[in-house]
Protein backbone atom coordinates (compact mmCIF):
# COMPACT_ATOMS: atom_id res chain seq x y z
CA UNK A 1 0.00 0.00 0.00
CA UNK A 2 1.74 3.29 -1.23
CA UNK A 3 2.88 5.71 1.76
CA UNK A 4 1.54 9.51 1.96
CA UNK A 5 4.12 12.11 3.71
CA UNK A 6 2.36 15.51 4.32
CA UNK A 7 5.13 18.27 4.07
CA UNK A 8 4.47 20.91 6.60
CA UNK A 9 7.06 23.48 5.45
CA UNK A 10 4.80 25.73 4.55
CA UNK A 11 3.09 25.98 7.58
CA UNK A 12 6.53 27.30 9.06
CA UNK A 13 6.51 29.86 6.25
CA UNK A 14 3.44 31.44 7.21
CA UNK A 15 4.13 31.66 10.89
CA UNK A 16 7.32 33.12 9.44
CA UNK A 17 6.32 35.77 7.60
CA UNK A 18 5.29 37.41 11.00
CA UNK A 19 7.71 35.71 13.21
CA UNK A 20 4.68 34.15 15.45
CA UNK A 21 4.60 31.44 17.34
CA UNK A 22 1.76 30.41 15.10
CA UNK A 23 0.79 28.62 13.44
CA UNK A 24 2.30 25.72 15.04
CA UNK A 25 3.81 23.00 13.16
CA UNK A 26 3.21 20.36 16.24
CA UNK A 27 -0.39 21.08 15.58
CA UNK A 28 -0.20 20.78 11.95
CA UNK A 29 1.70 17.43 12.55
CA UNK A 30 -0.74 16.27 14.99
CA UNK A 31 -3.42 17.29 12.71
CA UNK A 32 -1.79 14.98 9.32
CA UNK A 33 -1.45 12.31 11.48
CA UNK A 34 -4.81 12.00 13.12
CA UNK A 35 -6.10 12.26 9.55
CA UNK A 36 -4.49 9.15 7.91
CA UNK A 37 -1.17 10.18 6.75
CA UNK A 38 2.14 7.72 7.17
CA UNK A 39 4.33 10.23 7.90
CA UNK A 40 5.37 13.86 8.33
CA UNK A 41 8.15 15.07 6.26
CA UNK A 42 10.02 18.46 7.07
CA UNK A 43 12.90 20.29 5.00
CA UNK A 44 15.33 22.28 7.43
CA UNK A 45 17.13 24.14 4.76
CA UNK A 46 20.78 26.34 5.37
CA UNK A 47 18.92 29.49 5.41
CA UNK A 48 16.16 28.55 7.78
CA UNK A 49 13.35 30.03 5.56
CA UNK A 50 10.88 27.95 6.90
CA UNK A 51 11.61 25.28 9.32
CA UNK A 52 13.50 26.20 12.13
CA UNK A 53 15.98 23.60 14.16
CA UNK A 54 13.25 23.54 17.25
CA UNK A 55 10.69 22.85 15.15
CA UNK A 56 12.72 19.00 14.14
CA UNK A 57 12.64 18.40 17.78
CA UNK A 58 9.13 19.69 18.08
CA UNK A 59 7.89 17.49 15.28
CA UNK A 60 10.02 14.67 16.03
CA UNK A 61 7.80 14.17 18.96
CA UNK A 62 4.60 14.13 17.86
CA UNK A 63 5.45 12.04 15.49
CA UNK A 64 7.01 9.87 17.98
CA UNK A 65 3.62 9.62 19.80
CA UNK A 66 1.93 8.30 16.40
CA UNK A 67 4.40 5.85 16.09
CA UNK A 68 5.12 7.07 12.55
CA UNK A 69 8.14 8.50 10.82
CA UNK A 70 9.63 11.52 10.57
CA UNK A 71 11.31 12.27 7.30
CA UNK A 72 13.68 15.08 7.15
CA UNK A 73 14.59 16.54 4.24
CA UNK A 74 18.32 18.51 4.22
CA UNK A 75 21.55 19.41 2.52
CA UNK A 76 24.61 17.90 3.35
CA UNK A 77 25.38 21.19 5.33
CA UNK A 78 27.75 20.19 8.70
CA UNK A 79 25.33 21.90 11.01
CA UNK A 80 22.01 20.44 9.31
CA UNK A 81 24.20 16.70 9.54
CA UNK A 82 24.86 17.64 13.15
CA UNK A 83 20.80 18.34 14.11
CA UNK A 84 20.08 15.13 12.43
CA UNK A 85 22.31 12.95 14.27
CA UNK A 86 20.69 14.84 17.68
CA UNK A 87 16.91 14.27 16.11
CA UNK A 88 17.52 10.83 15.35
CA UNK A 89 14.80 10.74 12.30
CA UNK A 90 13.17 7.87 10.79
CA UNK A 91 14.33 9.05 7.54
CA UNK A 92 16.77 11.57 5.78
CA UNK A 93 16.11 12.43 2.20
CA UNK A 94 19.32 14.39 0.63
CA UNK A 95 18.20 16.91 -1.08
CA UNK A 96 20.22 20.10 -3.35
CA UNK A 97 20.02 23.22 -1.97
CA UNK A 98 20.84 27.42 -3.58
CA UNK A 99 20.22 29.93 -1.36
CA UNK A 100 18.79 31.66 -4.81
CA UNK A 101 16.11 29.09 -5.65
CA UNK A 102 12.13 29.38 -4.23
CA UNK A 103 11.94 25.97 -3.88
CA UNK A 104 14.25 22.96 -4.90
CA UNK A 105 14.49 22.72 -8.75
CA UNK A 106 15.86 19.52 -9.81
CA UNK A 107 17.58 16.22 -8.26
CA UNK A 108 21.57 15.76 -6.81
CA UNK A 109 23.53 15.73 -9.71
CA UNK A 110 25.59 12.45 -8.61
CA UNK A 111 27.44 12.90 -12.15
CA UNK A 112 29.42 15.26 -10.52
CA UNK A 113 32.38 13.48 -8.76
CA UNK A 114 32.50 16.03 -5.91
CA UNK A 115 28.89 16.16 -4.96
CA UNK A 116 28.69 12.24 -5.51
CA UNK A 117 31.73 12.11 -2.84
CA UNK A 118 29.95 14.80 -0.59
CA UNK A 119 26.37 12.92 -0.50
CA UNK A 120 28.16 9.61 0.02
CA UNK A 121 29.99 10.59 2.68
CA UNK A 122 26.76 12.30 4.61
CA UNK A 123 25.05 9.17 3.88
CA UNK A 124 27.63 6.88 5.83
CA UNK A 125 27.60 10.10 8.46
CA UNK A 126 24.49 9.05 8.62
CA UNK A 127 24.17 5.86 8.86
CA UNK A 128 27.20 5.32 11.54
CA UNK A 129 25.84 7.79 13.92
CA UNK A 130 21.87 7.17 13.93
CA UNK A 131 20.58 3.16 14.51
CA UNK A 132 18.38 2.33 11.82
CA UNK A 133 17.88 5.17 9.94
CA UNK A 134 17.19 5.15 6.08
CA UNK A 135 18.19 7.00 3.42
CA UNK A 136 16.48 8.17 0.41
CA UNK A 137 18.07 10.38 -2.62
CA UNK A 138 15.99 13.52 -4.26
CA UNK A 139 16.91 12.63 -8.24
CA UNK A 140 16.01 12.74 -11.91
CA UNK A 141 14.62 10.52 -13.27
CA UNK A 142 17.79 10.07 -15.58
CA UNK A 143 19.61 6.37 -16.24
CA UNK A 144 22.88 7.46 -15.88
CA UNK A 145 22.16 9.04 -12.49
CA UNK A 146 19.99 5.86 -11.20
CA UNK A 147 23.13 4.17 -11.87
CA UNK A 148 24.88 6.56 -9.62
CA UNK A 149 22.77 5.96 -7.50
CA UNK A 150 23.22 2.20 -7.27
CA UNK A 151 26.57 2.32 -6.78
CA UNK A 152 25.64 3.97 -3.37
CA UNK A 153 24.78 0.30 -2.55
CA UNK A 154 23.93 0.00 1.22
CA UNK A 155 24.58 3.55 1.86
CA UNK A 156 21.21 4.17 0.62
CA UNK A 157 17.59 2.65 0.82
CA UNK A 158 15.49 4.87 -1.87
CA UNK A 159 15.34 6.99 -4.39
CA UNK A 160 12.78 10.01 -3.98
CA UNK A 161 12.05 11.14 -7.95
CA UNK A 162 12.13 14.54 -8.78
CA UNK A 163 8.31 15.25 -10.12
CA UNK A 164 8.39 18.65 -10.57
CA UNK A 165 8.76 18.94 -14.11
CA UNK A 166 5.66 16.21 -14.74
CA UNK A 167 3.29 18.30 -12.16
CA UNK A 168 4.65 21.23 -14.02
CA UNK A 169 3.46 19.51 -17.62
CA UNK A 170 0.09 18.43 -16.09
CA UNK A 171 -1.17 21.99 -14.86
CA UNK A 172 -0.33 23.41 -18.17
CA UNK A 173 -2.06 20.65 -20.20
CA UNK A 174 1.01 19.72 -22.10
CA UNK A 175 1.88 16.28 -22.83
CA UNK A 176 3.03 14.61 -19.49
CA UNK A 177 2.80 10.94 -20.58
CA UNK A 178 6.55 10.31 -21.30
CA UNK A 179 6.99 11.50 -17.86
CA UNK A 180 5.33 8.16 -16.94
CA UNK A 181 7.85 6.30 -19.09
CA UNK A 182 10.40 7.93 -17.36
CA UNK A 183 9.20 6.60 -13.86
CA UNK A 184 8.66 3.49 -15.03
CA UNK A 185 11.89 2.94 -16.01
CA UNK A 186 13.51 4.53 -13.22
CA UNK A 187 11.85 1.85 -11.00
CA UNK A 188 12.15 -1.16 -12.57
CA UNK A 189 15.94 -0.47 -13.03
CA UNK A 190 16.29 0.43 -9.20
CA UNK A 191 13.45 -2.08 -7.67
CA UNK A 192 15.67 -4.78 -9.34
CA UNK A 193 18.92 -3.23 -7.42
CA UNK A 194 16.17 -3.71 -3.72
CA UNK A 195 16.11 -0.01 -3.96
CA UNK A 196 12.58 1.73 -2.83
CA UNK A 197 11.08 4.46 -5.17
CA UNK A 198 9.71 7.55 -4.16
CA UNK A 199 7.93 10.31 -5.58
CA UNK A 200 8.02 14.21 -4.84
CA UNK A 201 7.53 17.41 -5.65
CA UNK A 202 4.67 19.88 -6.91
CA UNK A 203 1.96 17.07 -7.00
CA UNK A 204 -1.63 18.19 -6.41
CA UNK A 205 -4.54 15.77 -6.27
CA UNK A 206 -5.26 15.94 -9.74
CA UNK A 207 -1.62 15.43 -10.95
CA UNK A 208 -1.26 12.67 -8.75
CA UNK A 209 -3.96 10.78 -9.75
CA UNK A 210 -2.03 9.12 -13.08
CA UNK A 211 1.14 8.63 -10.56
CA UNK A 212 -1.29 5.88 -8.44
CA UNK A 213 -2.87 4.25 -11.29
CA UNK A 214 0.81 3.61 -12.44
CA UNK A 215 1.05 2.08 -9.47
CA UNK A 216 5.18 2.05 -8.96
CA UNK A 217 5.41 4.69 -6.03
CA UNK A 218 6.02 3.22 -2.99
CA UNK A 219 5.54 6.92 -0.94
CA UNK A 220 4.69 9.86 -2.15
CA UNK A 221 5.78 13.59 -0.18
CA UNK A 222 3.64 16.09 -1.03
CA UNK A 223 3.24 19.96 1.04
CA UNK A 224 2.62 22.79 -0.70
CA UNK A 225 -1.10 22.24 -2.30
CA UNK A 226 -1.90 20.33 0.82
CA UNK A 227 -1.07 23.35 2.71
CA UNK A 228 -2.67 26.11 0.23
CA UNK A 229 -5.46 24.13 -0.38
CA UNK A 230 -6.68 23.85 3.22
CA UNK A 231 -6.76 27.77 3.59
CA UNK A 232 -9.70 27.06 1.74
CA UNK A 233 -10.90 23.42 2.93
CA UNK A 234 -9.18 22.91 6.25
CA UNK A 235 -5.99 20.49 6.93
CA UNK A 236 -7.98 17.34 8.24
CA UNK A 237 -10.35 17.09 5.14
CA UNK A 238 -7.79 17.61 2.56
CA UNK A 239 -5.37 14.98 4.19
CA UNK A 240 -8.23 12.74 4.41
CA UNK A 241 -9.26 13.20 0.45
CA UNK A 242 -5.37 12.82 -0.47
CA UNK A 243 -5.15 9.46 1.72
CA UNK A 244 -8.35 8.11 0.23
CA UNK A 245 -6.94 9.00 -3.41
CA UNK A 246 -3.08 7.10 -2.85
CA UNK A 247 -4.96 3.92 -0.82
CA UNK A 248 -7.86 3.40 -3.20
Amino acid sequence: MPRLGVNIDHVATLRQARGEFYPRLDHAARICLENGCDQITIHLREDRRHIQDQDVFDVKKITDQFNKPLNLEMGCAEDILDIAKEARPSWVCLVPEKREEKTTEGGLNLLDKSQYDKVKKTCDALKSSIDGVKISLFLEANEKINDMAIQMGSSIDAVEVHTGDYAKAYLENNDWNSYLTQFENTYNKLKSKGIHVHAGHGLTFESTGPLVEQALFEEYNIGHWIISQSVFEGLDKVVRQMVSLIKR
